[in-house]
């Protein structure tokens, strides 16, 4: 109370119209703890988040280890009285010289005899640490994991995503147990971002030649070459610009460029376009990605620009929300002179694009019409007003599906790369079977889309118990590539033993703190949350289940059979306890519902100190679950689970997985290292199946699992436990690491593609006009070319495996010539259907020519016993295709 004038008043606190932070004046002796803040390395390297916890470790912990925020709390008094601590002084002079030596040393990549000169890698959300909370779940992680392993590699790769302003929710329980959500409100000044200013603008001859496009405009943005923030512009419909300045983070040695929408040159609208991660309309997502896409380009031309780099030879898509980043190139590479097919092609050379979707559900599609809206203009012009010279018609082309109402991203992204891949070794064979239609004619097995399994930053993920083991045991430098993981296998089982059950200790302390601030959120008072301190036993084996919430990852499947899952709950001589957490999509209440459902059953009394479900799961949750959990539950419904990473993570960490088959499990688990939980593929009725699997779940837990846990020896050590941990750690450690996953990258797609752009773009690009100017015959050409007859000789009357088949085809080839085209006899095991099976291919000679028509033979073994069959086909060829299938064009026999 106050009193104004006086009468008797109330005040109220005032609500802060925009929040900005304010970052300290650090003494010249502490200088470098700017430099340390600002590089995210600090996020997966230990030392450094030391330096700032010893400016006030209680502060650090509430203050979520943000360094950023450390600075901007901590007392002036403070910072002037370490800057007079000479050991810390030198602790802080050691940490940033360290820094500085991570972002020189020669690394891997500097070894390899070729690759690119720069790689832009697109993601719609970069998880690189809840600091910067730019994700929602799995293919952020990996986003974020991918560049700290290109950083660590040395690879010369450059992020490109956009900066959300509420970034993906925040989730809290109502007293019911439904999920709520809340957006903070990010300043970015109070992130580690600093914004990309403009040195100088590139003349058209220096873009030239960064770019080998010849003469082009400089790229659609302001830049004022006076130190002054860089705006990117992207038409909109109706005339408007969308613009966005272009924050960066420095992600080790690589810079992530972030796009915001946030500023005052946009109207109200336009401005709320980077508001949310998945969040809106059609209509809102749709810009999102134009910005990312056309807009990241842009971006990307800024930043290369303002800091003297080469221009990215590859362009890398994670996933196909970004992929009107290649329209974008074709308008930079026509303004250069090129036509729309030679463009494309040029485009397509350096592109590779990475699908995470096992269904075609899960794909961004937009209606046609929007794109026509938003690339078209208003009165439905042929040439885009929004990348002018590039016709309307040939943009939605890149994108159609079967339904020509539909504009898919999906196959955008295919019909834009050269290379494309899936994140397992499994879903690539389901991302073949999904996108067959594009490549018509052909076996699924024949699909030009190959795969790299993901992998985990071990730095990031690997508890600090396991990296200090790991340099003790492989050296400092190795475990800095994340190398030799393999040789924990040398550490002593007690002591694996012991440390397993210290970070099962600071987990079961975690989840105490966690549910009883959930529950105080929910409305309990704290007198009644006494029981919380009795939540979990250290003792006990902990499993662990947390993820997204959509519905083939199967959340409830646990509480099929409730009274089965409490007894193994409370079980008085071998019990369970479990940990669950994860977010349901705001829209998604189907997804609510399940969260709801394992909510209510861990509020049981009865089992409410053995089962828990934790709210706001993100990477700050994640770590401790990772570490301290002895099992790691996935139960998908197979094969939905395109690769999925948190069970990589898992055994990171000594934890043994049990699992469905899906995603890397499948091709990883060897009997040893976890559990496969039998699935019942051929049932269709879902409730079947459910509980079929559900029912496998249970009894692996009471027949495998429980046992081996609490099987001990003298010592209270479970040996035959603790042996799978450690072939855990020596076998699937070097396969799960991002470290690998990224020198797969490297090697099998950014190099060929490297290899591929420069052979298109050498002479004034005269490369792409030649193999476009060919496709364009090709196709012409195509639906005249015809098998018109197969002879086949040689066999004897009861052949065996091994003889010698001679076939010869008469091919009519439409005008193209014997050069221009592969023949290939294809022989394979054939069923009633006349289908062939277990084929292999094998390249006809051209045998000469005879009445317009050109003569193909071949002698070859017959591969096969039992009923075998074979067929002749044509294919394009071409030295710069990658390989016969690129066209999607195939002639066979007619029936």
């Amino acid at each position: 109370m106050g009193r104004v004038g006086g009468v008797a008043c109330r005040f109220y606190p005032m609500k802060a119209l925009r929040r900005f932070t304010v970052r300290a004046h650090l003494p010249e002796r502490l200088a470098a703890l700017g430099e340390l803040a600002t590089n995210l390395r600090w996020s997966w390297h230990a030392p450094t988040q030391d330096v700032f916890a010893e400016l006030d470790p209680r502060l650090w912990v509430e203050l979520g280890r943000d360094p950023v925020r450390m600075l901007g709390e901590v007392p002036a008094e403070r910072l002037d009285e370490l800057a007079a601590d000479e050991a810390y002084v030198r602790t802080v002079d050691a940490a940033a010289a360290d820094l500085r030596d991570y972002l020189s040393r020669p690394r891997w990549f500097g070894k390899q005899e070729q690759g690119p000169r720069c790689i832009a890698y697109f993601s719609m959300e970069f998880g690189v640490t809840e600091v910067l909370p730019n994700y929602s779940g799995g293919l952020g992680i990996l986003a974020g994991d991918h560049l700290k392993a290109a950083s660590d590699l040395g690879l010369p790769l450059i992020g490109i995503g956009l900066l959300y302003r509420s970034g993906y929710f925040r989730q809290s329980l109502t007293a019911d147990g439904w999920q709520r959500e809340h957006y903070p409100d990010l300043d970015p000044q109070g992130l580690p971002l600093k914004l990309l200013t403009a040195v100088r603008p590139a003349g058209p001859e220096e873009a030239a030649e960064r770019n080998h496009a010849g003469p082009s405009e400089a790229p659609p943005m302001g830049i004022a070459g006076d130190g002054s923030p860089v705006l990117v512009h992207v038409p909109m419909p109706e005339g408007r610009v969308l613009r966005a300045r272009v924050w960066i983070a420095q992600v080790g040695r690589i810079p992530l460029l972030l796009l915001d929408s946030d500023i005052a040159d946009n109207d109200p609208e336009l401005r709320a376009v980077t508001d949310r991660l998945y969040g809106g309309d059609q209509d809102h997502r749709i810009k999102q990605e134009i910005l990312a896409g056309i807009g990241g380009v842009r971006a990307v031309r800024a930043f290369t620009h303002a800091h003297g780099l080469p221009d990215p030879d590859v362009f890398h898509m994670n996933e196909g929300h970004a992929g009107f980043l290649g329209i974008e190139r074709i308008r930079e590479f026509m303004s250069g002179g090129l036509d729309f097919d030679a463009a494309l092609t040029a485009v397509r050379a350096g592109t590779v694009f990475t699908t995470h979707t096992p269904v075609p559900a899960g794909i961004d599609r937009f209606a046609g019409a929007l794109v026509r809206r938003y690339f078209g203009g208003d009165h439905g012009e042929r040439e885009s007003p929004l990348l002018p010279g590039v016709s309307v018609d040939r943009i939605v082309a890149l994108g159609r599906e079967a339904d020509p109402s539909v504009f898919n991203m999906a196959h955008l992204g295919l019909r834009l790369a050269q290379r494309a891949n899936g994140v397992s070794r499994l879903h690539g064979e389901v991302s073949r079977d999904m996108f067959a239609p594009l490549w018509a004619g052909f076996d699924a097995a024949e699909v030009p889309i190959g795969s790299v399994t993901n992998g985990v930053h071990a730095p990031t993920w690997a508890a600090r118990e396991w990296i200090e083991k790991a340099r003790e045991f492989v050296g400092p430098e190795l475990v800095e590539e994340a190398r030799g993981w393999e040789r924990l296998q040398d550490v002593d089982l007690g002591e694996l033993w012991s440390t397993r059950n210290a970070l099962r200790g600071i987990l079961v302390a975690e989840v105490r703190r966690r549910v009883r601030a959930s529950w105080l959120e929910r409305g309990a008072a704290p007198a009644e949350l006494g029981w919380v301190d009795e939540v979990f036993d250290p003792a006990v084996l902990t499993v662990g289940f947390a993820r997204r919430v959509p519905t083939y990852k199967r959340l409830t499947l646990m509480l099929r059979d409730p009274e089965r899952l409490r007894a193994m709950l409370t079980d008085p001589e071998r019990p369970v306890q479990l940990v669950v957490a994860g977010k349901s999509h705001p829209a998604d209440d189907g997804g609510k519902g399940l969260i709801q459902q394992v909510v209510r059953f861990a509020d049981d009394i009865g089992v409410r100190h053995r089962i828990v479900f934790l709210p706001d799961y993100d990477m700050s949750m994640a770590r401790y679950l990772y570490w301290g959990c002895d099992v790691w539950l996935n139960n998908p419904l197979r094969p939905l689970e395109a690769c999925g990473t948190s069970g990589m993570k898992a055994a990171l960490n000594g934890g043994l997985n049990l699992s469905i088959r899906d995603g890397w499990w499948d091709e990883m688990y060897d009997g040893e290292n976890g559990w496969a939980i039998p699935t019942a593929d051929g049932v269709r009725d879902e409730h079947r199946r459910d509980d079929l699997e559900a029912a496998a779940l249970y009894e692996t837990m009471e027949r495998a699992v429980l046992p081996r846990f609490y099987e001990r020896d003298h010592d209270d050590v479970p040996v035959r436990w603790m042996e799978m941990v450690r072939h855990t750690l020596r076998t699937l450690g070097p396969k799960v690491l991002a470290s690998r996953m990224v020198r797969d990258y490297a090697v099998g797609y950014y190099a060929p593609a490297a290899a591929s752009y420069s052979a298109v773009a050498q002479d004034d690009f005269a490369g792409a006009r030649e193999l476009a100017d060919y496709r364009r015959r090709v196709e012409a050409a195509w639906p005249q070319v015809k098998v018109l007859q197969v002879d086949s000789s040689g066999l004897a009357d009861i052949p065996v495996i091994g003889n010698e088949l001679s076939l010869r085809a008469r091919i009519d080839l439409a005008g193209l010539s014997a050069a221009e085209v592969t023949v290939q006899a294809v022989l394979g095991r054939v069923g009633s259907d006349d289908d062939l099976s277990e084929v292999s291919a094998v390249e006809m000679t051209h045998a000469g020519s005879d009445s317009g028509t050109e003569l193909f033979a071949v002698d070859t073994p017959v591969p096969l016993s039992g009923a075998v069959g074979f067929t002749v086909r044509v294919l394009p060829r071409h030295r710069l295709l990658s390989g016969p299938a690129e066209l999607g064009l195939v002639v066979s026999p007619s029936p």
